[in-house]
């Protein structure tokens, strides 16, 4: 099946396409898009995440669970919107921390691609959702695409900073934490409900540029 995504997570990502689940997954979403639209993000922005971060140069991995389901929010990378819209609750808690940890302004809009091009994947665990219904495109063969993308990176590089805010996105890098070769922080969610709880004061953003540093690596401007 020909799968239009940066060469480097094509190759990495092979053995995906050739499977039973990833056939009846696109199978799914081609009808969605056709039959119960609208659907975000638009069919072009499905694999963003990847398309702006290429596999060879990941350097972190951000872990969110579904896309926004607003209109015109989704942009293909978790936690981001387009730049003319508002700042969702959570991010505007991301930004917060980043002063607080930083000491650095953040960016004025929602759209985090430029964290994207120097490096960091900011994945969704499930890449579509129908407008207005959140999580539902789950269980349809998302979940286990995803997991495939986050060991390729866990098994193949090394020195690489996982991300993992809330409940959701710990469970689906528990087995990272097994790796001794990469870095895995975790805290609360950011969402308003959860971010009081430690989210705030995790200084998660200095600590990734801190190990990056000490590996050979360019920080992030965050």
């Amino acid at each position: 099946m020909e799968v239009k995504i940066e060469d480097g997570w094509k190759k990495a990502l092979s053995p995906e396409f050739s499977k039973p689940y990833f056939s009846m997954l696109t199978d799914f979403v081609k009808k969605e898009y056709l039959n119960n639209g609208p659907i975000y993000p638009p069919a072009s922005q499905i694999f963003n995440a990847f398309d702006l971060c290429p596999f060879d140069k990941t350097k972190v991995v951000i872990i969110g669970q579904d896309p926004y389901h607003g209109e015109g929010q989704a942009n293909g990378l978790c936690f981001s919107v387009h730049p003319d819209i508002a700042i969702p609750p959570s991010l505007r808690n991301i930004y917060k921390e980043i002063e607080g940890d930083l000491g650095t302004k953040p960016p004025t809009t929602g759209d985090l691609s430029h964290w994207a091009e120097q490096g960091v994947l900011m994945l969704n665990a499930t890449l579509t959702v129908r407008a207005h219904q959140a999580g539902s495109h789950q269980n349809r063969g998302w979940e286990d695409f995803t997991d495939a993308a986050i060991a390729a990176l866990a098994q193949e590089k090394d020195n690489l900073v996982f991300i993992l805010w809330g409940a959701y996105a710990q469970r689906k890098g528990e087995f990272i934490k097994r790796s001794k070769k990469h870095l895995v922080l975790t805290s609360p969610h950011p969402s308003p409900l959860a971010a009081h709880r430690g989210f705030f004061g995790n200084h998660h953003f200095s600590k990734t540029n801190e190990y990056l540093i000490k590996h050979g690596k360019t920080p992030i401007e965050w």
